[in-house]
């Protein structure tokens, strides 16, 4: 395979798999399309908000369709909670109240112009979780790390199907790459999102930290294998094929996830007009 074809494709399976890992994680807004009063609507629900301030619902809607959002703390034995929809142009708009770092709050959304509003929101409550602000300057040269251990991984699979490419500089590549991103970065990044540096195995169930462990240590034993500059492409493809495979399960899947049992409810808000 020529040198151009090969890392198009290298960079065509990468950016696949990392596009379907966003599109289907469970912080990436809901889409929600729906008919009401004969208006064809469709918008998006968000799944993920920041502790700077409570969380906006907002999405086009055209008169007479009014409506209102029930919500309560995920995980726990609160009643539900209703906020209004207010108008604002051609806008509906409500505001979930802010919670802590790795809080989440269920919410449902019912849209109509009588004495029935519908669930529009779907049959399960939207679940929207709570993060602090994580600077720029961390966020982006941790996602180009974590891309570039993408890439290399895939390539180094690659080269190890054939026999004219040895794999062993992508396999350091990728060993490197992915210790700075996953290890490094990957926990600076958690710390300022939700307090904590690792959240995996043996500290919790987050599936982002549990799949970069597990990634890391196929392309371990398939450095190992190859010392002494030997190919070892059986392992480098058993790598590959690993890491394709733990980094196709959603982002943020089993992630931080505050206990509330630990903070009983103190007066939140039902709503909040006029909300910034």
């Amino acid at each position: 395979m020529r040198k151009f074809l090969f890392w198009s494709l290298a960079v065509l399976i990468t950016l696949s798999s990392a596009v379907y890992q966003r599109l289907t994680g469970p912080t990436h807004p809901l889409r929600v399309k729906t008919t009401i009063e004969g208006e064809d609507l469709s918008f998006r629900l968000p799944r993920s908000a920041e502790t700077t301030g409570d969380a906006e619902i907002a999405f086009a809607a055209p008169e007479p369709i009014e409506g209102h959002v029930e919500y309560m703390r995920f995980k726990t034995d609160d009643p539900w909670k209703r906020i209004e929809l207010e108008r604002r142009g051609g806008e509906l708009v409500a505001y979930l109240p802010e919670q802590p770092a790795a809080g989440k709050l269920a919410y449902r959304v019912f849209l109509g112009s009588g004495w029935a509003p519908e669930a529009v929101s779907g049959s399960e409550p939207v679940v929207l979780r709570f993060k602090d602000p994580v600077p720029v300057w961390l966020i982006i040269p941790h996602v180009i790390v974590i891309f570039g251990a993408m890439l290399c991984s895939t390539a180094a699979g690659l080269a190890a199907l054939g026999k004219r490419r040895n794999p062993r500089r992508l396999v350091l590549w990728t060993v490197g790459l992915l210790f700075v991103g996953g290890f490094i970065l990957g926990p600076l990044v958690q710390k300022y999102a939700f307090g904590v540096l690792w959240a995996g195995f043996p500290f919790g169930t987050d599936l982002t930290d549990n799949k970069t462990a597990v990634a890391f240590l196929f392309w371990l034993a398939a450095l190992i294998a190859g010392r002494k500059g030997r190919p070892a492409r059986g392992w480098v493809v058993t790598a590959a094929v690993v890491t394709l495979i733990v980094f196709l399960i959603p982002h943020s899947l089993l992630g931080s996830e505050f206990d509330y049992s630990q903070a009983p409810e103190a007066g939140i808000p039902v709503s909040r007009p006029g909300a910034p």
